[in-house]
């Protein structure tokens, strides 16, 4: 028996999400991989995460859940998303989201990739999708309601302003500092509105373990006040066991290493934040 993973309360949501979290990457992210993402899966429920990460848009990552999870649904706190800017748009794709996931209800339906000031006049206008999760957490099928970026921090900033979102996915590593930064803006807001934060693009596709061991990598996003996890994208269910012994062996870093591991980055800041806006 794997011995515990520590957890953190997901932000005002109050539930108990582990520090290592399953990312929909990965071998997820494929298609007609079937056996290999239930190794996967499989093997993150048997070290105990407890928090999975899917959406519509990566591949057949919802499919693979909803081929494996069976029984043990129950074991974890299950996050999709929508792309779809559009009401109704949005509750079909939900609808065929949990016929997907073969589920009756999401534990978190986030907004996906927000990037501009139109995507969020589209979202918050009429006959927009803030009106679907809005409606689809009425009638219980979604239990709470997120937020994803990584493209600017000002956009996150202003749809956080604009409602009182539970969650915020966010772009999070040692190199976040350098340029563009969501450490201190998205994420000390969320921290002010007591939000839920989970933390991806941990390892910006592995272009940061050129420069620290992944236990570096991960250290230093859990030791960011107000995050409540990572998500990692998975090939392999040796990458989940090595994940998860991290976690558990995992203590706090002080503020002089946090800074030795983002001076380390300085170099190479600008590929390992590839996923922001231009210059």
């Amino acid at each position: 028996m794997a011995l515990t993973i520590p957890a953190r309360p997901l932000g005002k949501t109050g539930r108990p999400v582990t520090l290592f979290g399953l990312g929909g990457e990965g071998v997820l992210r494929t298609w007609g991989r079937e056996r290999e993402a239930a190794r996967v899966i499989s093997r993150a429920l048997d070290q105990g995460v407890t928090y999975c990460d899917s959406a519509p848009a990566y591949s057949g990552c919802l499919d693979y859940f909803g081929a494996t999870l069976g029984e043990r649904r129950q074991q974890v706190f299950l996050a999709s998303k929508t792309h779809d800017r559009t009401r109704d748009g949005s509750l079909r794709l939900l609808d065929d989201t949990l016929r997907r996931a073969r589920t009756d209800h999401l534990d978190l339906w986030q907004l996906h990739d927000l990037r501009s000031l139109d995507d969020l006049d589209h979202i918050f206008g009429k006959s927009g999708v803030l009106e679907a999760l809005v409606q689809a957490k009425a009638e219980g099928r979604v239990k709470h309601l997120g937020i994803t970026g990584h493209h600017d921090p000002a956009i996150l900033l202003e749809a956080m302003r604009r409602f009182a979102f539970d969650t915020v996915l966010v772009a999070l590593n040692a190199a976040d500092v350098h340029r563009l930064p969501f450490v201190s803006t998205v994420v000390a807001e969320a921290v002010k509105q007591n939000m839920g934060v989970i933390a991806m693009k941990v390892c910006a596709q592995r272009r940061v373990l050129a420069r620290l061991a992944m236990s570096e990598a991960l250290g230093y996003v859990w030791s960011i006040p107000g995050v409540s996890l990572a998500i990692v994208g998975c090939e392999t269910p040796a990458e989940v066991d090595e994940n998860a012994d991290i976690a558990r062996a995992f203590q706090p870093m002080a503020a002089e290493g946090m800074r030795e591991l983002e001076a380390r980055t300085s170099r190479d800041a600008l590929a390992m934040g590839y996923f922001k806006r231009g210059l």
